[in-house]
């Protein structure tokens, strides 16, 4: 059985009413607290993880800063990631997500409700301006996601390369950033059917703004990407 299929099967009753909820803040974000959305965001993703034969096991959660605006940082192996960060970040995210994203059913209601960005990979101003964007907004006192592989590996728990570019808006806006590091994600939509799996996400210690602040951009994408794979050799099984 397809995992989305027994997810809906065991939610049968939960899920319409949560997800109506959700559009309605989807609509109109602005009506109601970032912290009031963040917990249903929760709520409807954590159903997905807790019907879904998922054992998503969850590490260093007190590595996530607690009062400062921060960035997490994670490898990238699929669409349940967004999903398993949402579950288990008690802070509100945003993200910057790539833009062919916008119209997947359930997946762009989370997106709006959590004021995220779309990124068009092929314009390189547009890419500017989200960049931008999310500098203010972390400034402001928000916290953010970014993928700096730009998008999922298709080599399991190998990654790919980190773009220096995507380390910009962390460096102007001087925050922590959080390297986070997944480990078996991509086999929960990858894998066929619907048999137990397990995923580990594992929350790095932050980067304090005065450790990489004499970085280029390409050195701290180096610096993150080495940090996480540490991790990821360390715990992969």
């Amino acid at each position: 059985m397809n995992r989305f299929v027994l997810v809906g099967l065991r939610n049968l009753f939960r899920l319409p009413g949560a997800y109506f909820k959700l559009r309605r803040y989807a609509k109109h974000p602005e009506l109601y607290p970032e912290e009031e959305r963040w917990q249903h965001v929760q709520k409807v993703l954590g159903m997905v993880v807790n019907s879904g034969n998922i054992d998503l096991q969850v590490f260093g959660r007190e590595n996530i800063p607690e009062s400062d605006s921060f960035m997490l940082y994670p490898n990238h192996q699929g669409m349940f990631d967004v999903v398993a960060l949402a579950a288990t970040c008690h802070r509100p995210l945003g993200a910057v997500y790539k833009k062919e994203l916008q119209n997947v059913p359930g997946l762009k209601y989370v997106l709006q409700c959590t004021q995220s960005f779309a990124m068009d990979r092929e314009d390189v101003r547009q890419s500017l301006t989200v960049i931008q964007n999310v500098t203010k907004e972390v400034l402001s006192g928000r916290n953010y996601l970014i993928f700096p592989e730009g998008t999922r590996s298709k080599n399991g728990n190998a990654m790919g390369e980190f773009h220096g570019g995507s380390f910009r808006a962390a460096i102007k806006a001087k925050c922590p950033i959080v390297p986070v590091a997944f480990i078996d994600s991509f086999k929960v939509l990858d894998q066929k059917g619907s048999a137990p799996v397990t995923v580990q996400i594992h929350y790095l210690p932050p980067i304090p703004y005065e450790e990489y602040c004499e970085l280029k951009t390409v050195e701290l994408a180096a610096m993150v990407k080495a940090r996480i794979q540490k991790a990821i050799d360390e715990n992969l099984t």
